[in-house]
């Protein structure tokens, strides 16, 4: 009697899995545009998301905010990610990637200087590739939110760390201008350069920078970069 409730037991389970499964899949959004359509009354904020099957907490894919983090990092990190989504942060390149890959998706450049002034830059298509072609940025429709277009310089640009060098520069964009980004040959942007204060030329392009805005010695107080899906 007790080996047949056994088999019983057991039965259950294994009809009762793919339930369970499919029930966690419902309540876990792959993106922000998920959480709305579950929940249209949530306001704005941080919110966990499962790209890929994993668990992020996030608002943006990168911010810098206060120089609490350390951004020179290297290729296997930036992958993964690190940081805080409450605080400078980077979600890491395979799960932009992730994010991307199966819905079109907007940019949303967001930054403020030192005197307290904002701008933004938009862009109406943005997506990121795969590892294995060396996470290609794609970025169009420039939306000019006062900031300028530093971005589009960078389109169709392989991802750089200082170990990692896929620019197309003879050197290495990353080492020389302290950051990790799609570099070219090398930059009009540098979110992930070092964080100083206001304007510095004694080295030229590695802060914060946003070239078109403040220029290439200025870093800026913050920057974010959030992406979403176009409805």
């Amino acid at each position: 009697m007790t080996y047949l409730l056994f088999q019983l037991v057991s039965v259950f389970l294994l009809l009762l899995a793919p339930l369970l499964a499919s029930c966690q899949k419902l309540l876990q959004p792959v993106d922000c545009s998920a959480i709305y359509q579950q929940d249209k009354s949530k306001p704005s904020g941080v919110y966990t998301i499962y790209p890929a099957g994993k668990i992020f907490g996030v608002k943006v894919f990168q911010r810098r905010m206060d120089g609490k983090e350390n951004f020179y990092r290297g290729w296997k990190v930036y992958q993964k990610g690190f940081g805080n989504a409450a605080g400078e942060y980077w979600l890491g390149l395979d799960n932009i990637y992730y994010l991307t890959k199966n819905k079109k998706s907007e940019l949303l450049v967001n930054m403020e200087d030192f005197q307290g002034k904002k701008a933004f830059a938009r862009y109406s298509s943005f997506s990121v590739g795969a590892e294995r072609g060396g996470y290609v940025l794609s970025v169009s429709g420039f939306i000019n939110g006062g900031a300028g277009d530093s971005l589009s310089y960078h389109n169709g640009q392989k991802f750089s760390t200082a170990d990692k060098d896929q620019d197309k520069w003879p050197w290495n964009c990353a080492t020389s201008f302290l950051g990790a980004f799609w570099y070219n040959s090398c930059n009009y942007a540098n979110p992930n350069g070092v964080y100083r204060s206001g304007t510095n030329s004694t080295f030229s392009a590695v802060g914060v920078m946003w070239q078109t805005w403040k220029g290439r010695d200025y870093t800026l107080k913050s920057i974010s970069m959030k992406v979403r899906p176009v409805l």
